[in-house]
């Protein structure tokens, strides 16, 4: 399908073509859809006039999904409320718990006070809660009892990753070998050492860690990776291995009643392949509306397709294939995802596909997370070539969010980057013709909305050029910068405009936040560094220094650790942490001979004690709660304190002892990331006015603020360049992670074959570059009124020795603007002359 056809707007009445069957909508709800309807952009209207079947919308950044989406929802409950006496809901579906609580309140709004119709009829979720709140329903087919298992987000240093390592090297020690022996090796043993310290603790776990989830939330078991494995040639039989390890975790956690988010969508498709509970869920269900469908995987995919698909239609054309797939245990995932898609009701065939009552909004363009998750945009477009053929494709193309110059910029940088990616991929391939699935971009452009348009200040006037371009001469004279036009911005009234620095790493965040804290001070800005803030693992951090100290109240390094918590928690003054900590003894139980403890050193000493006797006089599954309370958390922190207990005493339950609660705690710090519980809106902490806001290009997705700064724009981290580790590098010039990713990718994208090493190195490192500047053009589309970017002469070659400063290159996209818009160019040597 060519770009033209991607983006050609859908005329309204070819949504609807059923509406002749279809039961009037009364005079004064038909008058009230209407006026939400022409409150609404034309791609916005094309969403709200969806009668049924499916329906893909192409949107823009900044053009208004969620409203549209939000409207759209409450006019098919209304149409719904017409047209039957049932009790079928619609069932919206997004990526986040933030943007799904979001949906739901605009959702809520538009039934309360333009309807006039009860707050009901619908439900919102995340994909995995609603995967899970089916599993749970049908738990005897889901094969999850949820009050025996443990939910668990593991990475790769896990003690399950890590176990799986072990026993594969056990099971296999002839294919271990030929892994030690890499290119070249002498069999010197210093060097053998090395290198099966940097296979078990990290090529390995690292292969592991990525081919689970890239396999499992394809729906590919590990006997299926391995039928693949004997499709490539490679040395070391990489998806052999992979499929080995997989299997290996899988047993684990099987044996543990431990499931991962994964498990979860697994768990909602077994329960669907039963004829019964299939008609049950899609009995309850009238559509399914999907927000962010650029970032779901295929499984989660096929989930909302099966709960979207029209049984009635299905009843009435009983050769339509439906799920049939053979699932015999709880834990086994789907066979290949091609028979999975070529059995399930949605496919090309469009026939089929109007059996789907889905609408699925995405931007493939704002496809981030691919290269750390299943999720590929090419799914999305898939979906959206499918719908074009049967004349259901709409677009968003209008956005009103940002100034006109950063439209241009962004539009800009889209096909530059577009560009050079054919060019240079024609170069390297001249036998062969590019491949526009792989492009980075979907050629769809911004543009500004119409007079009259409804949205208030849309395509607002700059602040300044709009766009400032800055090539400072390191990363110090960055900050001056960068401070300096902060201080302008807030100005008179800094409670008037919100701004953000949006950071590739958190560890520019970390060193950012320190630079600027002092200027922050000085003009009373609040900094927000959400990087700092996330770190909520902190909790389990905090709450396992306390408890290592009560088992062990006389190790000096478990009560030091312990004082740093409560002096971070601003529970005792900030002292001479190491002079206390040096005596336990003393510091605890100073006796009648000692010298006077000064009050502030009397005041950590009390809190210990009763930290110690809290330890005696509580029942163990009380602790993790009162130490939460002692240390005066705030009502998300006690929510996340009361998530860890909870998790903590399961994992513990039948051998319930301090030790056990130690090593559980443990390895949730050292090796999960630990979700925190939000209890406020975090669209709203990140984008507050006369708060400056660091935070990284990925969580910035679906926010925007009023100014956004870009510092830091070097080409070594966007693009980014792919690298061998120096002590990995004795199996070759590429990982075993990434080559068996992109080797999953290829025959998950239906290409002929498995590509062999060199050539799944090169496919990886195209994934990682598309990414890469999708992110930069997320990035981008964020400011509404500035857009502030820099590329310092002088930057560190890596973020953890940020004073190690040489000469870096900037990403190539930036030289590019800089030709474009000229005037955008700031002249920094007329700048210094006038300070």
């Amino acid at each position: 399908m060519s770009d033209t056809n991607f983006t050609a707007a859908l005329p309204p009445e070819s949504l609807h073509p059923e509406l002749s069957g279809l039961l009037p909508v009364s005079s004064l709800r038909a008058e009230a859809i209407a006026r939400i309807r022409n409150s609404l952009r034309p791609g916005q209207q094309q969403m709200a006039d969806w009668q049924s079947g499916p329906l893909a919308i192409s949107a823009v950044p900044g053009a208004g999904k969620s409203t549209g989406m939000a409207a759209a929802a409450a006019i098919a409950i209304a149409r719904q409320y017409e047209r039957s006496s049932s009790r079928r809901q619609l069932v919206v579906v997004t990526f986040t718990r933030s943007a799904a609580a979001n949906i739901k309140a605009k959702i809520r709004k538009f039934l309360r006070d333009d309807l006039s119709l009860p707050q009901t009829g619908f439900f919102v979720y995340t994909l995995h809660g609603l995967a899970l709140n089916i599993a749970n329903r049908h738990s005897d087919l889901s094969g999850l009892q949820l009050e025996n298992v443990i939910l668990i987000t593991p990475t790769q240093s896990h003690r399950f990753i890590r176990t799986a390592v072990e026993q594969w090297i056990v099971n296999n020690p002839n294919v271990y070998l030929r892994l030690l022996e890499g290119h070249q090796f002498d069999g010197e043993e210093t060097e053998r050492l090395r290198r099966q310290s940097v296979l078990r603790t990290e090529v390995l776990p690292e292969l592991a860690n990525t081919v689970i989830h890239e396999a499992k939330s394809s729906g590919i078991s590990p006997e299926l990776l391995r039928e693949w494995s004997k499709q490539t040639t490679d040395e070391y039989a990489i998806l052999s291995v992979a499929a080995g390890l997989y299997e290996q975790y899988q047993n684990l956690m099987r044996s543990r009643d431990f499931i991962d988010y994964d498990d979860m969508i697994l768990a909602a498709l077994r329960v669907l392949e039963n004829d019964s509970a299939r008609y049950i869920e899609q009995n309850q269900i009238f559509a399914v509306f999907e927000d962010e469908a650029q970032d779901s995987s295929p499984l989660q995919t096929q989930l909302l397709e099966i709960l979207a698909s029209n049984r009635e239609y299905q009843r009435e054309n009983s050769s339509l294939p439906t799920l049939n797939s053979p699932l015999s245990t709880p834990n086994s995932p789907l066979p290949t995802p091609n028979s999975a898609r070529a059995e399930r009701p949605a496919t090309a065939n469009s026939t089929q596909h109007s059996a789907l009552n889905l609408v699925r909004v995405g931007d493939p363009n704002q496809a981030i997370n691919s290269t750390f998750t299943p999720a590929d945009p090419i799914y999305f477009r898939q979906f959206c070539e499918e719908c074009d053929r049967i004349e259901r494709l709409a677009t968003m193309d209008r956005a009103g969010r940002s100034t006109r110059i950063i439209i241009e910029a962004a539009n800009f940088a889209l096909k530059w980057i577009n560009n050079q990616w054919l060019a240079t991929t024609k170069t390297n391939n001249k036998q062969q013709t590019p491949d526009n699935r792989q492009v980075p971009f979907r050629l769809q452009t911004i543009r500004p909305v119409e007079v009259g348009d409804p949205q208030a200040n849309a395509n607002p006037a700059p602040v300044g050029r709009g766009l400032e371009l800055y090539t400072p001469r390191d990363i110090h004279h960055t900050v001056e910068l960068l401070s300096q036009r902060v201080i302008e911005l807030f100005g008179e009234d800094p409670t008037k405009n919100s701004a953000a620095i949006l950071v590739r790493e958190n560890r520019q965040g970390r060193w950012l936040a320190e630079a600027l804290t002092p200027m922050c001070k000085e003009h009373k800005i609040t900094l927000y560094d959400v990087g700092e803030r996330d770190r909520r693992s902190h909790v389990p951090q905090e709450i396992l220094a306390l408890l290592q100290f009560c088992d062990r109240p006389h190790s000096p390094d478990y009560l030091k650790a312990a004082l740093e918590a409560l002096v971070q928690r601003q529970l005792i003054p900030t002292q001479d942490l190491n002079a206390l900590a040096s005596l336990p003894e003393e510091f605890l139980y100073p006796g009648p001979l000692a010298e006077p403890q000064p009050e502030t050193e009397q005041k950590a000493a009390r809190l210990c004690r009763n930290l110690l006797r809290a330890r005696l006089e509580l029942p163990l599954y009380q602790l993790i709660s009162f130490l939460a309370l002692t240390l005066n958390y705030d009502q998300a922190e006690l929510a996340t304190a009361d998530k860890l207990a909870e998790r903590v005493n399961q994992q513990i339950a039948g051998n319930s002892s301090m030790g056990g609660m130690l090593s559980a705690l443990s390895e949730i710090v050292s090796s999960e990331r630990f979700e925190p519980v939000e209890t406020e809106d975090s669209e709203e902490r990140y984008t507050r006015r006369g708060q400056l806001t660091i935070i990284t290009m990925h969580k910035a997705k679906g926010l925007d603020w009023d100014y956004v700064f870009l510092p830091f724009l070097h080409e070594n981290l966007i693009p980014g360049r792919f690298w061998v580790p120096p002590q990995s590098q004795f199996l070759g010039d590429f990982t075993l992670s990434e080559v068996a990713r992109a080797q999953i990718r290829a025959t998950l994208h239906e290409e002929s074959i498995i590509p062999d090493v060199s050539q799944a190195w090169e496919v990886a490192k195209n994934l990682k570059t598309s990414e890469e500047y999708r992110l930069l053009y997320v990035a981008m589309t964020r400011a509404k009124l500035l857009l502030w970017m820099s590329a310092a002469q002088k930057a560190p070659f890596t973020w953890s020795k940020p004073d190690n400063l040489q000469e870096q290159a900037p990403c190539p996209v930036f030289p590019a603007l800089k030709r474009q818009f000229p005037e955008c160019v700031v002249n920094l040597a007329a700048m210094s002359k006038q300070v």
